[in-house]
């Protein structure tokens, strides 16, 4: 871990989930403004699942504590907190990831809303209210999810298509109208490593730019997420540990 300033947030990211924030994740990482906070850490941490329903709760949450040992933050639900985090942060840099709106949405639908939209069947229901009642944390990082960005962001509505596609692209405008344009890359990660690396103002790597949760290696991923989350409880040492 960095010491003094550095220890802070210098970068934020503004993107919603399903942008390419695990692929922008992987890019800062590797161009040495990580280690990065994104979803995945949350699921990774119980610790952090009980902190985002506390900031969700508090008027004045204490970010330096939420984001402690990370260098820059991606993805929901900090996404979801961009002005509170670009104000506790006045130097760190946004970076706003977009992509088409209609291809986000549908990406949505089967990832991240999947198994909020679409209800299961009999025997998935009948798994699920199981899980709840064996796993505290399972129910927790649902309560969270409502509480920091299905809620607060989406207004519970995240079924109707275009009241989420209005919320997508408001958000983008609002973004870019807020930050100023010297502090703010509006980006899309197929453009690759060249417009990130001049606005962080550091070389351009000689390898690819990583690519990383697409659709189908989320829906091969998730299972093992929840089943981590779920077991959290039950498995003694589960749970990333915390950045050093």
């Amino acid at each position: 871990m960095r010491n003094g300033q550095d220890d802070r947030l210098t970068v934020i990211g503004a993107g919603f989930a399903r942008t390419g924030t695990a692929s922008l994740q992987a890019a800062l990482d590797r161009l040495g403004y990580g280690p990065t906070y994104h979803m995945t850490e949350v699921m990774s941490d119980r610790r952090k699942i009980r902190q985002w329903l506390a900031v969700a709760r508090d008027s004045a949450p204490a970010w330096d504590a939420v984001f402690a040992g990370y260098r820059s933050t991606v993805d929901f639900p900090a996404a979801a907190y961009w002005r509170q985090l670009a104000d506790a942060y006045p130097d760190a840099k946004v970076i706003l990831t977009v992509r088409d709106p209609q291809a986000w949405y549908d990406s949505c639908r089967r990832t991240v809303f999947r198994h909020l939209i679409e209800p299961p069947g009999r025997l998935g229901r009948v798994g699920f209210a199981a899980v709840n009642a064996l796993s505290p944390d399972m129910r927790a990082f649902i309560r969270m999810l409502h509480e920091t960005t299905i809620g607060p962001v989406f207004d519970g509505r995240i079924a109707d298509r275009e009241h989420a596609l209005a919320v997508f692209n408001r958000h983008i405008d609002e973004v870019q109208a807020t930050i100023p344009a010297d502090r703010l890359l509006t980006y899309r990660v197929g453009e690759g490593w060249q417009p990130l690396c001049d606005f962080l103002g550091v070389p351009v790597p000689d390898e690819p730019f990583p690519h990383h949760n697409d659709a189908a290696s989320f829906q091969r991923e998730d299972g093992r997420r929840v089943a981590r989350l779920v077991l959290g409880r039950l498995l003694p040492g589960s749970g990333r540990r915390h950045p050093s």
